[in-house]
């Protein structure tokens, strides 16, 4: 089988203890046989903890929980996306007390947030976060509190509550909040949504999603299937006929929760389709992809089919 090896950061392969190769954010791949049992370990930089587990069939249906398993045709690939820190002390990233909460954020095997007031929680956060800082801010007349990591914005309601918390472009607080959101899409497509909010929890009551460009002609199947994806006036890349079926196309992808492009494996077997790889949830940490194709007449996708 063919197992391919992604690591968020730069780190070396090692397979029943001798030396691979390195890995990172670009795909590499090796055969092997799921029978044979082979122990992997990868050892990335900056004093991190090693990872270490066997590629078997166990693998494909149970990954632990620093990894993503994305299953293709005959394939599968290996997402390494944490490694825990050797340094195990506690760091003070920022603190505040907001509202009768003691809030911080701080460093121990990763960034965390902890709020201790009328209860306690404790959340992980993603290492954007390592420089955090706060803004109180009023919604609906209710006071709240923002956490910054960059560009995600962690938001609390007075009693400590986590009510969002997502990558955002920029966030306008008022009677409503108003946040444009920026997909990772080929037409740099954005989300902008509005949320009622009544002291407890946020309500969605709008959104609509804007490409900012338009997509290359030999992508173009790449940024249909994302404008489905992202809720964007997908309709618009179909023709004449099959734009009467918009309604139901949504329901005849499925939930699917991704765009990939296929892996040349695939190309070497099916040629030089205009396909893409959906991305399906199967099970914690677990996807599957399913490659679907599309056929352009005069430029608009004029019929959507599986790969098989």
């Amino acid at each position: 089988m063919r197992i391919y090896f992604l690591s968020y950061k730069p780190a070396i392969l090692k397979l029943n203890g001798l030396y691979v190769g390195g890995i990172d954010l670009f795909e590499r791949h090796i055969e092997i046989d799921l029978a044979d049992s082979v122990l992997a370990e990868i050892v990335p930089g900056e004093n991190l903890q090693p990872v270490n587990f066997f590629i078997d069939e166990k693998l494909l249906f149970c990954p632990p929980q620093f990894m993503d398993v994305y299953l293709m045709e005959n394939e599968a690939l290996l997402y390494i996306r944490e490694y825990g820190c050797k340094d195990a002390r506690i760091s003070l990233i920022a603190q505040t007390r907001f509202c009768g909460n003691l809030v911080t954020v701080f460093s121990q095997n990763g960034c965390n947030l902890s709020v201790e007031g009328a209860d306690y929680s404790l959340l992980p956060l993603p290492a954007k976060f390592t420089n955090a800082k706060f803004e109180e801010k009023m919604l609906n007349g209710y006071p709240v509190l923002a956490i910054w990591g960059g560009n995600m914005l962690c938001l609390l309601s007075n009693a400590g509550k986590r009510i969002f918390f997502n990558e955002v472009e920029k966030a306008d607080f008022g009677e409503r909040l108003e946040v444009t959101a920026p997909f990772e899409t080929c037409t740099a497509a954005k989300a902008v949504c509005t949320y009622s909010f009544d002291g407890e929890a946020l309500t969605l009551t709008a959104s609509r999603t804007v490409e900012t460009r338009p997509p290359e002609k030999n992508i173009l199947h790449f940024a249909f299937f994302e404008s489905v994806l992202t809720c964007g006036d997908f309709a618009e890349y179909l023709d004449v006929e099959l734009k009467k079926k918009a309604k139901i196309l949504k329901d005849y992808l499925g939930e699917f929760i991704g765009v990939t492009v296929p892996t040349e494996k695939f190309y070497a077997e099916h040629g030089d389709v205009r396909a893409a790889g959906l991305v399906y949830p199967k099970a914690q940490n677990l996807f599957e992809v399913k490659y679907y194709a599309v056929e352009l007449t005069d430029g608009k996708v004029s019929n959507v089919f599986p790969v098989e």
